[in-house]
Order: C-alpha cells, then sequence, then structure tokens
C-alpha cells in the first residue's frame, strides 16, 4: 500500500484518523478558502476538501486524503472568531436551537488517478446554555480556533444534546464516510471502525448502519 497522506493540521482528524489503526504522514494544504458569490455550503464544503486533495497531490505520488468542516447557520456561514466578543455572539445565536455542521472528504490515488468525494450533513442541536456558561467556556480559550466557535466533544461545557447523526463528522472527520471511500480503493481496514467510533466518543450512533449501506 502506498504511503497515506492526510492534508489537514487539525488535532481532531488526526486523533479521529489514527482509529483506523493505518500508517499516516500529516502534510497540511494551503489553499484560499473564500466562499463564491452563491455557492451552496455542500458544494463549497466539498469544492475546499478536493482543492486541499489536489495541492498535496501535485506535489506526491500517494493516496491523499483531505477533509474540511463549516458551520452553517440560516446559510449563514460561522468561522474561526476573531475576538472573544465575536465568540460570544456566535454562542449565543446558536444556543437552544438547530444548526447545520457540513464536512466534505476528499481521496486522490495519485499512481492511478482515482479519486472520492463525499459530504456528510449534520442537523447539531444546540442545548438551553446560560450566560455564565458561555462566559467560564470562553475563558478555556476552546472556542478561539473552532468554526462556531464550539467543540462538540468539549468535556465541560457540554453545548450539543441529543444528538441525531454523525458525532465524528462534526468534529472534522465522518469515519463511516472515509471507510466507504477507502474501501472503494481496496483499502484493508482492520478491525471494526463504526465500534472504534463508538467507542473512542462514548456515542451510540444512530445512523452508521446506512452510511455503510451505501458501500
Amino acid at each position: 500500500m502506498d504511503k497515506i497522506i492526510l492534508a489537514s493540521n487539525s488535532p481532531r482528524r488526526r486523533t479521529l484518523f489514527s482509529l483506523f489503526d493505518l500508517p499516516f504522514v500529516v502534510i497540511p494544504a494551503d489553499i484560499d478558502e473564500a466562499q463564491l458569490p452563491g455557492e451552496p455550503p455542500k458544494d463549497y464544503v466539498e469544492r475546499l476538501a478536493r482543492c486541499k486533495a489536489d495541492v498535496i497531490a501535485s506535489q506526491y505520488e500517494d493516496l491523499i486524503i483531505a477533509a474540511d468542516t463549516i458551520v452553517v447557520d440560516q446559510d449563514q456561514l460561522l468561522g474561526k472568531p476573531g475576538d472573544e466578543k465575536e465568540a460570544r455572539a456566535m454562542l449565543e445565536q446558536l444556543r437552544g436551537r438547530s444548526h447545520q455542521v457540513y464536512t466534505g472528504i476528499a481521496l486522490i490515488q495519485t499512481t492511478t488517478g482515482q479519486t472520492h468525494d463525499d459530504v456528510c450533513e449534520t442537523d447539531v442541536p444546540m442545548r438551553g446554555y446560560t450566560d455564565q456558561e458561555i462566559s467560564d467556556y470562553i475563558a478555556t480559550k476552546d472556542p478561539m480556533d473552532k468554526a462556531g466557535a464550539y467543540a462538540i466533544q468539549h468535556p465541560g461545557f457540554h453545548p450539543v444534546e441529543a444528538l441525531s447523526g454523525c458525532y465524528a463528522s462534526v468534529m472534522g472527520l465522518p469515519l463511516c464516510h472515509l471507510l466507504v471511500g477507502l474501501r472503494k480503493f481496496n483499502i484493508d481496514i482492520p478491525g471494526d471502525i463504526p465500534l472504534r467510533c463508538q467507542d473512542t466518543l462514548d456515542y451510540d450512533c444512530p445512523v452508521f448502519e446506512k452510511i455503510l449501506a451505501r458501500s
């Protein structure tokens, strides 16, 4: 098997991808992430993931895996907050209702030219956390490098309740979607990825069987 390159600098994606128990190296891709005029969120995140994969594929002859995640609230893209005031505004905006998280993945095997693209869309219901909880969370500095100003897995804040979609995708890498893609490249995956994912995230996933049925 050729070397696997994960084209992402996200520590969360590195942690999640390590569950595949496959050797890989990390080489981040630097691209222009500006959204095109009128570009739908799904098309946007899919394009970013593909651009990242293509950039790395132009430099290395390996299996490239890239991903990108966006937070969308009523067609408004919520990126990483620029400061604590913006983080508070985002968290107040999202409080007590649902928004969407899209994660696009892109694979390319440079030696054959084979590619695979997919997008996972997840509805994310936020709980009614208090103003004080927002202040305490912002004080941890955790929101500052997160799209939408939150991490679903944060042990103290717990911003999300009653999720019924892909938890790993909200973290940045939908493992079952990626598993479907890797199977198309005839990659032998050791172990039970859905079980590993659920055990690691302490989450009883209701959607993995439906996702894997597509492979």
